[in-house]
């Protein structure tokens, strides 16, 4: 919490620019909030994800491409997940003691988590629509070799711009202890380092606001398509409609606080460079607000139960039969497949007479 003191500090900051700018920003709310948040965060996720990637590797026999885009979201996932102990322990003593080069890749892993997520989930998106809205498209006979080609373009997409992020130093001093911090304030950052802020939040903005688009795009299609057709089974057209809402809710309740910080900061070192108070309260903000990002780990196992029918047999029948969900869908199953047997059964008879 901010001491009076501070507080008082920070509004003469806004009254007179302060000379060199202003000075470095210090754990204060982040310390208290962010802990509790990302120790859930990683609880939740890594039991989430350990069960998703034992299915995957031990479970799943037969994949698809939405199976190895699911897949390589997992992997995403475990890459941030590992990097968190450090930052919450970090948090909790209020220094950061790992050294230059464990800095550099933590804040390397969390930022490329972030732009992973989107884009894989876009890319799930995009796959259902076409096998829904266009099922005789040429991307619905995608192989998996194919599939793996598109995962490693969207890796590359995605660590490519973040490569810059471990060559520069980020750790902050502040007497005899340390933060390490990819949000600088003026007095202390380069020019180097002002060039690479500019770019995160370019990136940060474009991210969202892109595959947003995308994923509303592709969600009033699909239900447009759905209900707009006369046959069908209903049940389908519910199962379809549920990967979008979750995709899009598990997108925007994680990465739209962190897009709309990024922007107000923004808007402040651009427009207001002397308002030192506002540039302290969304610097904060935004460093909050990273721990919805990584809640993303945690919901992603709820998108892949949604989004694969593959995944989601494959996770009930690993469960004791008085505990498996999807009983139903087993019966359904059964029914279905029993009367596409009695429907040939007839037609051989019609054959035969």
């Amino acid at each position: 919490m901010l001491t009076e003191l501070n507080i008082t500090t920070m509004l003469n900051f806004t009254t007179a620019p302060p000379v060199g700018g202003c000075p470095p920003v210090g754990i204060q709310l982040e310390g208290l909030i962010l802990p509790p948040v990302l120790t859930i965060d990683v609880t939740l996720g890594l039991l989430g994800n350990a069960v998703a990637l034992w299915i995957f590797c031990f479970k799943v026999k037969k994949w698809n491409p939405n199976t190895l885009f699911l897949f390589n979201l997992v992997i995403a996932d475990f890459l941030a997940l590992v990097s968190l102990p450090l930052r919450i322990h970090a948090l909790l003593v209020g220094h950061w003691v790992f050294g230059d080069a464990m800095c550099r890749i933590n804040l390397f892993l969390m930022f490329s988590n972030r732009s992973a997520s989107i884009a894989l989930m876009t890319v799930v998106a995009i796959y259902r629509y076409f096998k829904v809205v266009h099922p005789h498209h040429r991307v619905n006979l995608m192989t998996r070799r194919q599939a793996a080609f598109v995962s490693l373009i969207v890796w590359f997409l995605v660590i490519g711009p973040r490569v810059p992020m471990l060559a520069f130093n980020h750790i902050k001093r502040r007497g005899h202890r340390s933060q390490c911090f990819f949000f600088t304030s003026y007095k202390e950052a380069s020019r180097s380092i002002l060039i690479l802020l500019k770019m995160h939040r370019i990136l940060t903005v474009l991210e969202f606001f892109l595959p947003a688009a995308i994923l509303l795009f592709c969600s009033v299609r699909i239900h447009s398509f759905l209900r707009g057709r006369q046959i069908g089974n209903p049940e389908k057209v519910r199962k379809a409609m549920r990967v979008c809402v979750a995709i899009v809710l598990v997108f925007t309740l994680c990465f739209l606080p962190t897009t709309l910080s990024t922007i107000g900061l923004w808007f402040i070192t651009s427009f207001r460079p002397w308002d030192c108070a506002s540039f302290y309260s969304f610097t904060q903000i935004t460093i909050v607000s990273l721990g919805m990002n990584f809640l993303n780990s945690a919901l992603d196992p709820v998108v892949y139960v949604f989004s694969s029918s593959t995944f989601r047999r494959a996770l009930c029948e690993s469960l004791p039969r008085s505990l498996r969900c999807c009983r139903g869908e087993e019966e359904a199953q059964s029914s279905s497949s029993t009367g596409t047997q009695s429907t040939v059964q007839q037609e051989l008879k019609t054959i035969r007479t």
